[in-house]
Formats: structure tokens, C-alpha cells, sequence
């Protein structure tokens, strides 16, 4: 999983008219631990909204777990990373918002 944009560009024809959708997904990092019960419902979140993720457990990976708290000033999981906006614990509405899924 690269990360940078990913475009998809989809030709659909409606009522004769051609029309253009460029879908952009958003460049996802969790760090994460095995026991972490919000970090599953965040993984399973963007399965279910078909979000590639990269995922980093800070158990270990100890440059992922500094690289975490160096962003986020948190040892606590999960810490999401959307497009460089850093989103501490899992808050359904604001990653749907910052991911632009209902």
C-alpha cells in the first residue's frame, strides 16, 4: 500500500451525457496494538468503507510507537493518521468526515 493519491477515473454515460468521476483515496495510517479493542472497530470501519490503511503496531515496531508520539504527543491507540490530520481514539463521525463516507 503505496500511499500517496490514488485516482480512479470512471466514464459513465446518463441520459447521453458523459460524465467523469475522479474517486481520490485519502493516504491512511493507524498505529495500533494487539489488545486494542478501538483499534479493531477502526480497521473494520475502513474495511466496511473500503479505505486502504497502513497499519503499524507500536508493540513492535518501536520507530512506529515514537514516530506515534511524536505526532500525536500520545501513548495511547488508536492513533489515526488521514492525509497528515492526526485523530486520537476512534470517533465514527469525525473519520467518516474526514474521509468523506457516510
Amino acid at each position: 500500500m503505496g500511499a500517496l493519491w490514488q485516482k480512479i477515473s470512471l466514464y459513465w454515460t446518463l441520459i447521453g451525457i458523459g460524465v467523469t468521476i475522479v474517486v481520490a483515496m485519502a493516504n491512511v495510517k493507524i498505529y495500533t496494538t494487539p489488545a486494542c479493542k478501538y483499534c479493531k472497530i477502526a480497521k473494520e470501519f475502513f474495511t466496511k468503507h473500503n479505505v486502504a490503511y497502513e497499519e503499524y503496531d507500536v508493540v513492535k515496531d518501536s520507530a512506529a510507537r515514537e514516530e506515534m508520539i511524536k505526532k500525536s504527543s500520545q501513548l495511547g491507540v488508536p492513533v489515526i493518521e488521514i492525509d497528515g490530520q492526526i485523530f486520537i481514539g476512534f470517533n465514527r463521525l469525525e473519520l467518516e468526515k474526514a474521509l468523506k463516507v457516510v
